[in-house]
């Protein structure tokens, strides 16, 4: 049955001054400063407290979303009592849940963990941490990847962390914490575009100010990542006793695409000969951090925007992943074929591997010109 309004209704909401409110059914209605107008809810469900923003008028909320979103929290905790197994009422909150969720996917040998782990702990758990994870709807998503793009994330890092709360929802299903998809995840159209990468004279200067700033790991950090096209997460996680100077390999257990060797050049595995020899006789880490709690560095963005000013770059375009960028892109403008490139950079597919080479039309003018060299032009002109 509908809800009677007499409170909450157009004529009482237009005539609202700055600063009051209207409340009715779970619902508050608030005029703001600006003249505009604010929905909230405020309901119990199965014994516990909702206080939720629904939007602004602006925004084009209505009082028939909030009336909505009530029935939604309310169909949601209905079916999950019906739905869980007998004797058996699992209210993890999302913290939990992330906790055993890393815990279990360790255990099954599961992919990109480091970056996972890394992703709930700086922005995911902050946000849904006290909430209950059969609860979560698909508004508190909306909601997050609002918050994320007003902090200025980009659409591919929040997909990034949209992921994998998708994949932890999956995997609780999978093993019967939930019985049911308790929201929908809807991830950002990503742009396609220009891949930035820096020149070889952008890298002598970038090389040059790592070299000469106050952080010690950033240097290595960046000769690294330009020398191996590996990822940010894949880099500090580096453990010494993987590291095979001989082989002149890196092996990384926990790789995006999965565990793999990673190919280092000559000029690299002297560097980390030299590194690897100053290092503490008990050091597991390449990178190590008595701060961090996996015993590692975990952020280098605040050094590696430092380090990019003082090489005369933006560093609203030239970002940490850019190193990976540059080392592929100067792969493919060397020549080398696509599924070497993509050995090396670790991608899953040879379709990704393929957008760089559009970076720069040098390396294929060339190949054109080996193409002319193979024919008698001389009999061509002639037609």
């Amino acid at each position: 049955m509908a809800l009677k309004f007499t409170k909450i209704t157009r004529i009482n909401q237009r005539n609202l001054n700055a600063g009051d409110k209207l409340e009715e059914h779970g619902i508050t209605f608030e005029r703001l400063v600006n003249g505009d107008g604010r929905y909230k809810i405020n309901i119990m469900v199965d014994g516990q407290r909702i206080h939720r923003v629904v939007g602004k008028e602006s925004e084009g909320v209505t009082r028939i979303q909030a009336e909505e979103l009530i029935a939604k929290l309310r169909t949601d905790a209905r079916h999950g009592r019906l739905n869980l197994p007998k004797g058996r009422k699992l209210q993890f909150t999302f913290a939990e849940a992330a906790k055993k969720y890393l815990g279990k996917l360790e255990e099954e040998g599961g992919k990109d963990l480091v970056a996972k782990k890394y992703r709930l702990d700086m922005h995911v758990i902050p946000f849904f941490g006290s909430m209950v994870l059969n609860k979560i709807c698909t508004f508190d998503i909306e909601r997050y990847k609002k918050g994320r793009r007003e902090s200025n994330a980009k659409p591919g890092t929040i997909n990034r962390e949209l992921s994998v709360i998708s994949h932890l929802i999956n995997k609780a299903i999978d093993w019967k914490w939930l019985d049911h998809k308790p929201c929908n995840i809807k991830r950002f159209k990503e742009d396609s575009g220009r891949i930035v990468y820096l020149t070889t004279e952008q890298i002598s200067n970038v090389l040059e100010a790592a070299k000469a700033d106050q952080c010690t790991y950033i240097y290595p950090f960046i000769v690294i990542g330009l020398g191996t096209s590996m990822r940010r997460m894949e880099i500090l996680s580096i453990q010494i006793k993987n590291i095979d100077l001989d082989k002149r390999v890196i092996f990384i257990p926990h790789a995006k695409a999965g565990a793999r060797e990673q190919p280092i050049p000559q000029y690299l595995a002297d560097f980390l000969k030299g590194y690897i020899e100053t290092a503490k006789p008990d050091q597991v880490w390449l990178f190590p951090s008595k701060h961090s709690e996996s015993g590692h560095i975990m952020n280098v963005e605040k050094q590696f925007r430092r380090v990019i000013a003082a090489a005369g770059l933006n560093p609203k375009e030239v970002l940490r992943h850019t190193l990976r960028h540059t080392a592929i892109t100067h792969l493919v403008q060397a020549g080398v074929d696509l599924p070497t490139v993509q050995r090396i950079s670790g991608h899953k597919t040879l379709q990704m591997v393929v957008r760089y080479s559009h970076q720069n039309g040098e390396h294929i003018r060339s190949a054109m010109d080996a193409l002319e060299q193979r024919y008698d032009l001389k009999q061509i002109n002639k037609i």
